[in-house]
């Protein structure tokens, strides 16, 4: 069986930082504080869960993070990713997706001659433009990145009858 985790001894001004902010006006701060209190108190996680209605990982998180941050952790943080998006293009594979974008499809093997987003990502991938299969929102963000305007593809019904415009007028007007 783990052992339980508890919080580290406080110093006295962390105790008083920790009390006097039990009447924040923000909720993740009153609660991580409460969690902080109730572990330095002895309890296990599971118990100040069952306290404060809410999951033992929560608890155990929260602990977790006063132990290694202080009380830089009871301020709730972004929820943003922390992640660098569309990391799959460098600038020269930048200036490739330039230049395969005015190349037909056909001609990398494909069977239609209208790129999508995701057979982008595919044939770029089996060029070697990027290193690893990325996504067709990757792409799309690379393209918006270069200053190129992404448009779906269209099919144009076109009719071989002379009288096809004015007919055509007739029924949509």
């Amino acid at each position: 069986m783990p052992q339980p985790i508890y919080v580290r001894e406080l110093s006295a001004t962390e105790k008083t930082s920790l009390k006097a902010g039990l009447r924040s006006g923000s909720g993740f701060s009153v609660r991580r504080r409460q969690i902080v209190l109730a572990s330095r108190a002895g309890k296990k996680a599971g118990v100040i869960a069952a306290e404060l209605q809410c999951d033992d990982q929560t608890v155990r998180n929260a602990i977790k993070a006063f132990n290694h941050a202080e009380l830089a952790s009871l301020q709730a943080q972004s929820r943003a990713a922390h992640h660098k998006p569309h990391q799959g293009f460098a600038e020269a594979g930048v200036a490739a997706l330039k230049v395969l974008i005015r190349r037909s499809p056909r001609q990398y093997g494909k069977a239609t001659s209208i790129w999508t987003l995701a057979l982008l990502a595919e044939v770029c991938f089996a060029e070697k433009v990027t290193a690893r299969l990325v996504s067709s929102e990757s792409v799309r963000l690379t393209w918006r990145r270069a200053g190129i305007a992404w448009k779906r593809a269209k099919r144009w019904i076109v009719s071989p009858d002379p009288d096809y415009d004015a007919k055509k007028n007739a029924v949509t007007a």
